[in-house]
């Protein structure tokens, strides 16, 4: 359709010749032919060429890097306190006093309770009393023994006499032995009476009201106390972590003193802050419960401000691994497939490789290549859905600079 004017152009030119015939016109017009057919030649070879001139993809890139990875596993814990012990009435008694105040600290030997003594008491003095009876009674024995071994060797005593003589001393010593242990039992219930903490820590509130009778049995407990100044994680790992614990050479529950690393834990607190203390694994149950599948592992934290309290619940995260100098790349550059995971490097002549790669452990928005990725290689972050291998890219920035220039 372009050409159209130009050859009504040209025959009309024709037209000329003819009605002239003149010679010098007709030199005129070739060469105005000539230049008209270069023009229409010129012409459509440049619409040609711009039609085939194609713009390269844009895309983002960035070099994957090495940095020391730290992996950690997350689960649910509850806390209790490292010590939990229950104050019993270890005699029989009205409870007389109550020297605490209830929730309040109390350390280890303070008098609690008072169980009244007045009984007890009674019985030490009778066994005091028996005691100093059976040893003048010995001492008797021993005098009559001594005077009749001298008969004996004189013949004025018969070998009867004397064996009653040391038979009575021989009774005599065992019933005083028989009275220091009743004396002892006597003033070991009597100090039973006074009610000791075991241990330093928070009481609760009294389970018993003054007055009431207390003692060995169902109504023998007295309060509880709490040691949470050091509290104790409970939770639960699968088969799968201890599998991978093992794969990094990660013994938990014990320290590896030849590693640079030990594998603490870290709590979130009710108001979902991360607790300032860290705490270390120091137990794990070594057999897998079949209900479940999983196997008890414990930490211990330290709780000086008490603001972890026995019983919640809580989120735990363990230090499983560190990766040193791992190479790592944006998550977003990876692509998944069913035949794998791959990604575009761009090489050195701005073309693009589809490379797969092993992956190992993500991490913030950062993912670890284990295996088919050297440090430092371009890896297309951005544009990569319009990529195929082997074409030539331009990078987002450098695009960027071309415009300022």
């Amino acid at each position: 359709m372009k050409d159209e004017p130009i050859a009504g152009f040209i025959c009309l030119l024709f037209a000329h010749y003819r009605l002239l015939n003149m010679k010098g016109f007709c030199l005129r017009l070739k060469k105005t032919l000539s230049l008209l057919v270069s023009a229409v030649v010129i012409s459509g070879a440049f619409y040609g060429c711009k039609k085939t001139v194609t713009e390269l993809p844009v895309i983002a890139v960035e070099p994957a890097h090495q940095e020391d990875v730290e992996i950690y596993g997350e689960y649910v814990g509850r806390v209790r306190a490292q010590q939990f012990v229950e104050v019993r009435a270890r005699v029989e008694g009205y409870l007389e006093k109550m020297l605490f105040e209830e929730g309040t600290y109390v350390k280890k030997n303070q008098v609690l309770f008072i169980i009244n003594p007045d009984q007890y008491r009674a019985k030490v003095d009778k066994a005091r009393a028996q005691l100093k009876k059976d040893e003048a009674q010995a001492q008797k024995a021993e005098r009559d023994l001594e005077r009749i071994k001298p008969l004996h060797e004189q013949n004025a005593a018969s070998r009867l006499d004397l064996d009653n003589a040391v038979a009575a001393y021989e009774t005599a010593k065992a019933a005083v032995a028989m009275s220091r242990a009743d004396l002892a039992q006597a003033e070991l219930e009597l100090g039973y009476t006074t009610v000791r903490s075991p241990l330093s820590g928070h009481i609760s509130e009294r389970n018993v009201d003054l007055g009431t009778l207390v003692g060995p049995g169902a109504k023998s407990l007295l309060a509880t106390i709490v040691k949470s100044d050091t509290v104790l994680i409970d939770f639960s790992m699968t088969a799968l972590d201890y599998l991978k614990s093992k794969e990094r050479n990660v013994a938990l529950g014990q320290q590896d003193k030849t590693r640079s690393w030990q594998p603490y834990v870290t709590i979130t607190l009710a108001d979902n802050t991360v607790y300032l203390h860290k705490g270390m694994v120091d137990f794990a149950e070594p057999q897998v419960d079949p209900e479940t599948g999983t196997f008890s592992v414990r930490a211990e934290m330290p709780n000086p401000e008490r603001a972890i309290l026995p019983g919640q619940f809580t989120k735990v995260k363990v230090l499983l691994d560190i990766r040193e100098d791992a190479t790592v790349v944006p998550q977003k550059s990876v692509i998944i497939e069913k035949g794998g995971s791959y990604l575009y490097i761009m090489r050195a002549d701005s073309t693009v490789e589809k490379r797969f790669v092993e992956l190992g452990p993500e991490f913030q928005n950062n993912i670890v290549v284990e295996r088919g990725l050297n440090p430092g290689e371009n890896v297309v972050v951005e544009g990569y859905h319009k990529l195929s291998p082997g074409i030539k890219v331009k990078v987002a920035d450098a695009i960027v600079e071309e415009e300022k220039e």
